[in-house]
């Protein structure tokens, strides 16, 4: 999986790309809890997302959780087609609160 930043002044944009299973859970849960607490609002592109378990389920959850116990804002964004699968079959949509859409393919 990688990982690319784009920040604008109080705003920061998060793109994973590849798994987010539990063999880069350690990994990551540094990248997004530095994110969350970094800014105010942060958005978590998932659009490179190609597989999502129970341990990338818990670190996005700990990452909601960290950034709304700072009264900071983060968003998850272009859900790819393996984490709307877990989403919708965990029911973690309303937990969220993001709308469920997948990234529209390139022309």
């Amino acid at each position: 999986m990688t990982t690319s930043e784009k920040s604008e002044q109080a705003s920061r944009t998060l793109c994973l790309e590849g798994e987010l299973t539990i063999y880069r859970a350690t990994e990551l849960k540094q990248t997004l809890l530095a994110a969350a607490e970094a800014s105010a609002a942060v958005e978590i592109d998932l659009s490179g997302v190609t597989e999502l378990d129970s341990a990338g389920v818990q670190l996005l959850l700990l990452a909601k959780l960290t950034a709304n116990a700072g009264q900071r804002e983060l968003r998850l964004v272009s859900h790819s087609p393996a984490v709307l699968d877990v989403i919708e079959l965990l029911n973690l949509a309303p937990h969220f609160g993001d709308p469920l859409v997948m990234p529209t393919p390139a022309a």
